[in-house]
This record gives structure tokens, sequence and C-alpha cells, in this order.
């Protein structure tokens, strides 16, 4: 019989891909798996975007919370960045970028999954770890790094967190930002050199 430690351990073997296969058929380990990768990205995502916000905890509980919620939803698991991604700035568009306002609560006894099925799990996703705070970017070269982004002025710094830190290509930024790709490149391209001269400076000196 495999032990609940054992079980852990080799979920963490697992692609992320496999962990989406397992949390669709309902294993609370596989997405407590997925929490735990990804709760770090998600985070940093929404601070870089949004570094003004006092709630960036908060708002990645709800990301997390979504992400658990919709899951099945998610047709093909190797898509599951660029889903995630989806989800993430899906939140800063409709609601970071409104006035600040509480967050709706939700019931962790509502169940998990949008199902009328009486065993769907509830949301009783286990903190494996300290969620992440400011640690999360705290090495010095980090801070300067996170210090000229959040110096950007907003439509280059949303193209350099979708790029350089979630990962999405031009044409996915093009058709989250409604923008065309030239445009997407260009604002890159800009902030790019931008955050060099912040930091040309610093890296000289070390």
């Amino acid at each position: 019989m495999t032990s609940k430690s054992s079980t852990k351990e080799d979920l963490k073997a697992l692609s992320t891909e496999e962990l989406v296969v397992l949390a669709q058929n309902n294993s609370m380990a596989a997405l407590e798996e997925l929490v735990y990768r990804h709760q770090k990205l998600v985070y940093v995502s929404l601070y870089q975007l949004a570094p003004e916000r006092n709630d960036i905890t908060d708002l990645t509980q709800e990301v997390l919370l979504r992400m658990c919620r919709s899951i099945k939803s998610l047709r093909n698991p190797k898509t599951f960045k660029y889903w995630l991604n989806r989800i993430i700035t899906n939140l800063f568009y409709d609601e970071l970028r409104k006035t600040p306002r509480q967050l709706k609560t939700i019931s962790l006894d509502e169940p998990l999954y949008d199902s009328d099925e009486d065993q769907s799990p509830a949301r009783d996703i286990s903190d494996t770890s300290d969620m992440p705070d400011k640690q999360a970017l705290n090495s010095e070269l980090d801070r300067k790094i996170q210090q000229a982004i959040q110096n950007l002025p907003e439509q280059f710094r949303t193209i350099i967190v979708l790029r350089e830190i979630q990962g999405l290509s031009y044409e996915e930024i093009a058709s989250l930002t409604e923008t065309n790709i030239g445009t997407v490149k260009s604002r890159l391209a800009r902030a790019r050199l931008k955050l060099q001269e912040v930091l040309e400076p610093y890296l000289a000196g070390k």
C-alpha cells in the first residue's frame, strides 16, 4: 500500500499535463500539486501587473480558486500554462483596473467542480508551503528588476509581464491586449530598452 508521503513524491515527478489529467478525474492530491507549483507564478504575475495593490495575496487565492473550479473545462491539458495565464490576465483586466473593491467571498464548503454530483470534492486545498510574499523576488538583483518593472508605464509593464513572466507568445499578447503583433513587438522592445537603461549602472557596478 502506497503511503501518503510516497504519493506526494510520486506526484512531484509527474508533468503538469499528467497532473491536470488526474485533477480532472477528481484527484485532490494532483490539484494540490498544481496549486503548489504555480502559486508563486500567479503571485509574481499579479504583483508585477499591479504593484500598487495591497491585496495581491487575496487575488492570488482568487486565481487559484478559479483554476481549481474550472480545471475540468480545460479540453487540452497541454495548454494548461496558457489557460492559467488567461485566468491571471482576465482577473487583471476584470478586477485590478477597476476601483479597488472587496472580492466576492467564496465558501470553502462549496463544491470545487461545477457539477451536480454529490461526490464533488470540497475546496479544501492544503497549504503545502507559505504563501508567496515579498520573498518571491528576494535577491538584490531581483529587487532591482522588480522596481524597474514597476516604474514602467502601464502599457510597457503589461507587455513585459505577459512576455517575460507569463511566457505568452506575441500572438497571445496581441489577442489579450487587443493590439496587433507589430505594436506588441514595438512596446516590448521599448520596455526592454527602458529596463536596460535603468539596470545598466547597477550591473556595471557589480
